[in-house]
């Protein structure tokens, strides 16, 4: 449940509220329109989705999730929540309305391919967003500045699959097909290291640098005491693209 405890903190965050919110609205969905949430996870987003569209449909790859998406959302009865691969979707050609995909394309095999299949369930004049961080953006501040460059490092190196895919959305998005609407960017920053922690896993990424032999015990140590010990601040570029299927 640590995965779906994660998902759910990040929701709650102001930061995290905001850009939903604003995608939310960037797709205005309405009771005609049907609205499919790709990796929806244990369905934090799919009754606000499903207060606005007619029919919602969440997939998942996670049984887990999916068995949590179906147990929140039981009470809602045009809601529909599928396990299913986000490379091929179980949804016939032209049958939605509105897509979104909410911090899922750094995690996926092929990035292209799932937008490529965002296409050919939209209908023509669908519209499609999509949310995704650029960890190579990382900043934290105190702590020593070669450890958190050599930690950012590797979390778009090992970590991360497609860890600058925010960058890349508008360009894969014309690739796949679609045209692009508005691209945009914002950095929330956090001043609470217990909140940046949950969000951006600093602490159980440094652990798994040691692990790695990327650092050092002592210099996670130390870089760990400094955050914790002063004033703090941590930030990443999270990029927004809304798309529109001609």
């Amino acid at each position: 449940m640590a995965d779906i405890s994660y998902l759910d903190d990040v929701a709650a965050t102001r930061a995290g509220h905001d850009y939903k919110r604003a995608l939310l609205a960037a797709l205005a969905p309405t009771g005609a329109h049907t609205v499919l949430d790709i990796g929806c996870g244990p369905g934090t987003d799919l009754p606000a989705l499903a207060a606005l569209a007619g029919t919602t449909v969440g997939v998942d790859h996670d049984p887990t999730m999916v068995a949590e998406a179906r147990r929140r959302t039981a009470a809602l009865p045009d809601v529909r929540v599928l396990t299913a691969d986000a490379h091929a979707l179980p949804l016939p050609d032209h049958s939605v309305d509105r897509a979104r995909a909410d911090r899922v394309l750094q995690h996926v095999a092929d990035p292209l391919r799932v937008l490529t299949e965002v296409r050919r369930v939209l209908r023509a004049g669908g519209l499609a967003a999509f949310a995704e961080p650029d960890w190579e953006t990382l900043v934290v501040d105190p702590g020593d500045l070669d450890t958190g460059r050599t930690l950012a490092r590797y979390l778009r190196t090992d970590v991360v699959r497609n860890a600058v895919v925010g960058r890349q959305l508008p360009r894969l998005a014309e690739e796949a097909g679609l045209e692009v609407r508005s691209a945009t960017a914002t950095a929330p920053v956090f001043r609470d290291f217990t909140e940046a922690d949950r969000v951006f896993g600093l602490t159980r990424t440094a652990e798994r640098a040691v692990r790695a032999g990327g650092l050092t015990r002592a210099e996670v140590d130390q870089w760990l005491t400094a955050l914790t010990a002063g004033p703090f601040l941590a930030s990443v570029v999270l990029s927004a693209v809304v798309v529109v299927k001609r």
